[in-house]
């Protein structure tokens, strides 16, 4: 059985059946982040959301989740707080977590983060990443996976590992994204996505449609895994992400508002149909990495 087979094997799938992941980030955003997630859910092939606990709209998220307990979810880590006027920070004292914080105590903004993956102490981080899992669990949630905000997981070879051994701890699946990292989890038997993560915000709003077709079409055998952001443009979303002053940033809203058209549309769903693709879940993988290899 081939290494890319691990997880149809386990799962019970013949070898060349095709599993997607469609996961909602960013879930706990904004409002209106929340109430597109739930609707792409609801509606579309998303299955499973993100959810960022420290957030603004984090304790909605929570309160949906709650609500809706039939959506898996998994753990958002977060790190990153990428807006200029609208930010969040850590869930623990701020005094306390010197290298994951600016000069204002929020987390660093997304073109620090190459400064925050290389000063960070790794004894902060866990702190921090243990304090949003215990959060979540708080909350009356049982979350399914880890990620994180915009995959700070994966920046260092000890972040990665750190996360490998919290996601072990807490019984939940991981999210690995780059090649490396995909062979490592499997090495040691425990299933994840086996080819590279698709992020949407990386393809331009106007060439999703198109783009996300022919992917879909030519999806590969074994698990893949599409991280999408849907939201439905709005004042707040417009409010939140649009700023004059940096080239680019208002094609945000639009950007979100075409993961959910794509993600609802009827040409998505008939060809996830016509092409025999299996959507699933990281809870289909957790149990795997609760019992152990």
């Amino acid at each position: 059985m081939s290494e890319r087979s691990l997880a149809n094997r386990i799962l019970g799938y013949p070898k060349d059946a095709r599993l997607l992941i469609v996961n909602a980030d960013d879930f706990g955003l904004c409002h209106t982040q929340n109430v597109g997630t739930m609707r792409a859910i609801r509606e579309g092939l998303v299955r499973s959301c993100s959810l960022m606990a420290p957030a603004p709209w984090g304790l909605h998220g929570a309160q949906l989740l709650r609500e809706n307990p039939d959506v898996p979810f998994g753990v958002h880590l977060t790190l990153v707080s990428e807006y200029r006027t609208y930010r969040w920070g850590p869930l623990l004292p701020r005094a306390e977590l010197g290298s994951l914080v600016d000069q204002s105590g929020y987390f660093q903004p997304d073109d620090r983060i190459p400064n925050l993956v290389r000063n960070l102490l790794l004894h902060e981080a866990e702190r921090e990443f243990r304090a949003q899992i215990e959060w979540v669990l708080a909350s009356g949630l049982a979350p399914a996976h880890l990620d994180s905000h915009y995959h700070v997981h994966e920046e260092r070879d000890d972040l990665f590992a750190l996360t490998v051994d919290l996601a072990l701890e807490y019984g939940l699946a991981l999210r690995a994204r780059g090649a490396a990292h995909i062979r490592a989890l499997r090495a040691r038997g425990y299933p994840t996505n086996d080819h590279d993560l698709l992020d949407s915000g990386r393809t331009p709003p106007a060439d999703k449609p198109a783009a996300f077709a022919k992917l879909l079409r030519e999806l590969p055998e074994g698990i893949s895994e599409w991280a999408f952001h849907p939201a439905v443009a709005s004042p707040e979303l417009e409010a939140i992400m649009v700023d004059p002053r940096i080239p680019g940033v208002t094609a945000a809203p639009a950007d979100r508002q075409s993961d959910f058209d794509f993600i609802t549309s009827k040409e998505a769903a008939a060809i996830v149909a016509e092409e025999g693709i299996e959507l699933i879940t990281y809870a289909a993988l957790q149990p795997f990495w609760q019992s152990g290899p």
